[in-house]
Formats: structure tokens, sequence, C-alpha cells
């Protein structure tokens, strides 16, 4: 394993371990022949990566690239999207990777926010974003990659010159903004010491999640601007010398055939793979792999077991998140399958569960996971801050401990089992939902009065989107209910990215408030009840296509 400390550098880290593993594999793709890059799919060794970061270096600080400059990412989920980034971060640079699925409204949003001084990106996308930057203030210069080269066609000079020095452990290598309950997302600000400490931490977890130097190629169908893709299961590889095998999206269909082709070791999955897979039918390869574990979150707890009959693999459950994915893992034997169960707290990420008022509860008791590293050094490892918005950070540190929003039981034994979501966040398909978002936008058309929106559950995506609308009398007279639920959804599916749009509408006469007028969501539907099956739910759902 590659050894890293509390001063090492991402670069520094890279290129060690490109000396030491360089005829192994760092990146894969695996073969896709629909697929319109690298469809017969493609390696790239340790050694070839780093003769193409050092191209990249070059081009980059030719430009005037360096130290305090951030750049988007706009790669999607392709191999050269880690080499830029390596480059990049090796050049002191921070890296924004840009969600492909983003309206423009969403990605100007990103834009101005993060202030980024070139944006790299696929031909594709131009349109994407010179719409994005017809809205946008801050003008970034634009830098095209060839769908056939990681190399940028031109560079245009960054808006300020770099800062003098070189990078260090605590400079901010990624921005990755993830959905908060105030609305627009946060950009939350991960240093290279962050980074680094996310792959090693994975890296010696051991127990059925040990990783073996070397001999590790792990397939991810998670996009390169989750965490999860590109900070813990990367890094893991690159300090342990193995492969990310990094497909472009997740496919049922293909998942046996990818992981069997691309042999794939290890599968990282989110809760929606799990039903997904079992209803496939069944097929040779999915017992033909050399899969040693699955690493992931959400499975439902009565398919656990069964998946793993059927597949022949364990699915160890982890908890995570952007500002600290050192994951707690139930990855020791005896594990405890169809419980929720996620492992418990370890020298260096102390883990306490409270009620509201921060009050430690006894075990068994249902409350907020705070977490920290330790009680000299709670920040360690975690992230930086959220960009621009110091208060926030620090409401979320109070105390001195990190608070996850996350609900969890811990066993007198300390382990942890998931409970419940954080408030005002809908969990769909692995992608946080701001609830506080999308009524901020349903709120802006001239027929919406009052608007609610919350999660409910979906058999396949765990969660879905469900709007409740009251809509306003005087704007709105003659229009039918059908007619107004496709309006809005519309007009949601056109700003926000299309899994935030509602899956369900429901009209109401009114929504219910406190006397500050709160509006009271608990109380809009009877207790026990379902809103699904209610009389005049609108059923959206068949609309959420995904833009290609």
């Amino acid at each position: 394993m590659i050894t890293v400390d509390d001063s090492t550098t991402l670069g520094e880290a890279f290129f060690r371990a490109c000396a030491a593993y360089g005829a192994n594999s760092l990146l894969a793709v695996p073969a896709n022949p629909a697929r319109s890059y690298h469809p017969q799919g493609r390696e790239i060794s340790y050694a070839e990566a780093a003769e193409t970061v050092r191209t990249l270096m070059d081009r980059y600080r030719a430009a005037g690239y360096g130290l305090s400059h951030r750049v988007g990412l706009f790669l999607e989920s392709r191999p050269e999207h880690m080499l830029h980034k390596l480059a990049l971060n090796a050049l002191g640079v921070c890296c924004v990777p840009i969600n492909p699925d983003y309206r423009p409204r969403e990605l100007s949003y990103l834009i101005q926010h993060s202030r980024v001084d070139l944006i790299v990106l696929l031909p594709g996308r131009v349109d994407a974003v010179r719409a994005a930057l017809a809205a946008s203030p801050h003008q970034p210069g634009l830098a095209i990659v060839d769908e056939r080269a990681a190399l940028p066609r031109t560079l245009t000079a960054p808006l300020t010159p770099a800062a003098a020095g070189q990078p260090q452990a605590d400079s901010p290598a990624s921005i990755l903004y993830t959905s908060g309950t105030t609305g627009q997302p946060k950009g939350c600000v991960l240093s290279h010491a962050y980074e680094l400490a996310a792959g090693q931490w994975y890296a010696s977890q051991g127990g059925l999640g040990a990783i073996r130097e070397g001999q590790e190629r792990l397939y991810n169908p998670l996009p390169l601007f989750h965490v999860n893709a590109s900070i813990l299961s990367f890094y893991c590889m690159l300090l342990s010398g193995g492969c990310q095998v990094q497909t472009d999206r997740f496919q049922p269909s293909r998942w046996w055939a990818e992981v069997c082709e691309s042999r794939a070791t290890i599968v990282h999955y989110l809760g929606v793979v799990v039903p997904m897979l079992l209803a496939q039918p069944v097929n040779a390869l999915e017992r033909a792999h050399g899969v040693r574990f699955g690493y992931g979150a959400g499975v439902e707890p009565q398919l656990h077991a069964l998946f793993e009959a059927r597949f022949g693999l364990p699915l160890l459950e982890l908890w995570g998140m952007t500002e600290n994915v050192r994951t707690l893992c139930d990855c020791q034997e005896p594990r405890q399958v169809g419980t929720r169960a996620f492992g418990r707290a370890r020298p260096g990420l102390e883990v306490r569960v409270v009620d509201e008022a921060d009050a430690e509860l006894p075990d068994g008791s249902a409350g907020e996971m705070l977490i920290r590293h330790s009680a000299a050094t709670p920040r360690r490892h975690f992230f930086s801050g959220y960009l621009d918005d110091p208060a926030a950070t620090e409401a979320a540190w109070r105390g001195g401990w990190f608070h996850t929003g996350d609900i969890v039981t811990r066993s007198p034994d300390g382990m942890l089992h998931f409970m419940d979501r954080r408030k005002n966040i809908i969990r769909r398909s692995g992608e946080n939902i701001a609830a506080a978002e999308v009524e901020a936008l349903l709120l802006t058309h001239p027929w919406v009065a009052q608007v609610a929106v919350m999660a409910v559950p979906d058999e396949i995506r765990e969660e879905e989107v469900l709007a409740c609308v009251v809509l306003d009398p005087a704007t709105a007279a003659g229009v039918s209910r059908e007619d107004a639920a496709r309006q809005l959804f519309d007009f949601c599916h056109q700003q926000l990215a299309y899994y935030k749009a509602p899956g369900w509408l429901w009209f109401a006469d009114s929504i219910p408030t406190t006397g500050t007028q709160k509006i009271q969501k608990h109380r809009i539907f009877p207790e026990q009840t379902d809103p699904r099956t209610l009389a005049g739910m609108i059923d959206l759902r068949a609309l959420k296509k995904r833009s290609v």
C-alpha cells in the first residue's frame, strides 16, 4: 500500500502509486457497443495515466492555471474526468464536478456560486453550458475536450493569476455540490488530505471488506460527480494498486455482463440496484463472477439475504456522506444481515446518538447521529466547510460534533442501525433532493398559491417526490386538475434535473400551518395513510425521463 499522511498531497500520492504499480491498470471502461466512447472497452495503466497527467499538467500550467484556481469538469463519468482531476489537483487547482443531468438553471447557479475560472467539457455539452452562461454574470472560459482524446482543443487563460506556492494537504481539491434542507445545493469543499484519508480508511477497514494490494478491480456504476466514485473508491484503488472499473451509468440488463467481462472483484451499489437486479431473469453470468463483496447502502431488509443467496456475494452495508466519506460499515463477521446495520464507531470516527437538544440517548433509542474524528481533533479528515457559508458550517458543527441529520439507533454492542433520512431530504435512486428547492421553484409558477414537497415510498427507487399544491383560484381559474398537473410537472422538468420533478402530485384546498405560518407536512395526510392510494392522487412518474 502507498503510505500517506496529513502532509501528503494528491499529486504526490498519485505519482508514488504510478512508480509502485506502473504496469497495473488504474482505470478501466467495460465494453459496451452502445456507448459513444470506448465501445470496445479500455484499460489505462498507472504508467499510461502518469504520462497523460503530466501532459495535461504541462498544458494547464502553460495556460496559467495553478494554486487558487477552480475548474469545472463536465466530462460525465468518463475516465478522462479523473485524469484531468489528477492533473489539476497536482497543480493546486480545485475541481468542481458537474452533474450532467443539470438543467441550465441549476448549472447557472453552480457556475456563479463556485466562480470557476474554466469549464472543461465535452462537445455535446457546449449548448447546455452556453444556455447557462446566458443567465450568469460570471463568465468562465471553456475548454472543449475531443471525444477521442483527453487533451482540450484550446485553453484560455484563467480569469486571475494563480497564487504563489505549491498545493498543500489542506488545499481545496474538490467542491462537490450536495442538496441541503434549505434550498440551493451547498458546495462542500474537500481538501487533498480529506480525499486521501477517505481512500486510506476504506483500504484499511479489514474484515469481509479487506482490500488486497494490487489485486482488486472495483466496478462502480455511480457517477463521478458524486463522492463515492470520484473519491471513496478511486483513492482506495489508487493507494492499493487496484483498478477502478468505471461504467457510464447503472444498467440492470448489462450489470452482470460488465461485472464478469471486467473481472470485477468488488462492486459498489445503492439500494435501488438490488430490486432491479433481482427482477432480472436468471442467467448464467450472475453466478460466474469473481466478486468478493458488494459495498453500498440502502438495501431493503427483506431483500438483503435474498440477494446474497441468489448472487453469491455479501452486501456490506455502509454509512457515509459528502461531508465525511470515511465510511462506517458492517463488514466484520457475524454481520447483521437484513437489519439496516451499518457498523460500529472506529478510532478516528466517534459517534453519539442524541435527541433534539443534543442530549445523549440510551442504547435502543432513535436519535440523530453526531460524528467527529476525536475530542482533540474533531474536524480532522472532514470536509473543510461549505463554500462561502461559514454560518452553515458552524451550525453543522455545533457543540464540537458534526450533525449528520440522519436518525439511527445504537445497540448495546455498539452496532448502529439506520432508521430514517434527514428532514426535508428525498432520497431517489441515490440522489439527494432538497424538498425546499422544488418548493421554491413551484412557488414561482403563477398558478401556485401554496406548496409542500415531501417523500413517499417507491418500490424501485426508494423514495419519490410528492408535491402537494394549492392552486391560486384567480390565476388557475378554469384549468382542469389534469392539465394543471401536467403544466406544473413540465415547469419543474424543464428547470430541474429530471429526478427532482414531482413523480406524484396532489391538489389540496389548503395546507395546514402553525400559528407562525410554518407548514405542517405531517398533517396533510391522515396518519398511517399511504398518500399514493388516495383518490385524486396524480401519478406523473412515467413522465420522468432522463435526457441523454
